[in-house]
């Protein structure tokens, strides 16, 4: 296997990794493997940093129940992965249940040997 082959699975386990965090309400995980100047996007358009993601999550703003994260492509450049796939899902969002299909970039840094999270930006797919 190559190397580039080896970074694309890293990659992969460390997305999901991170949905499984998520999922499981196991917050400090996903901080650990979030970049501290982490940008979360939400198809509201609001946009967090990593501190006001997990504040929201851990006051349960963000309530995660099922997640799906199909990825279609993978990206290495360098330092940086780019993530190409879809996070669909249902949640409970500021009280309200939503049913989530979107589109989803997931980008990654590597940083002394270990890869962060430092952005993530989720598109709705038209129903």
């Amino acid at each position: 296997m190559n190397n580039h082959n080896e970074t694309e699975d890293l990659i992969r386990a460390l997305e999901d990794k991170r949905y499984n965090a998520i999922l499981a309400g196991d917050f400090e995980a996903f901080r650990a493997l979030a970049h501290p100047d982490l940008s979360y996007a939400h198809t509201s358009g609001v946009v967090d940093t990593l501190q006001s993601y997990l504040d929201k999550c851990l006051g349960g703003f963000y309530i995660y129940h099922s997640i799906d994260h199909p990825i279609q492509a993978i990206k290495v450049v360098g330092d940086i992965a780019l993530v190409f796939g879809e996070m669909n899902g249902e949640i409970t969002a500021g009280g309200i249940q939503k049913t989530l299909r979107n589109k989803a970039l997931a980008v990654w840094e590597q940083r002394d040997g270990e890869w962060k999270l430092i952005a993530y930006q989720p598109t709705p797919i038209p129903s």
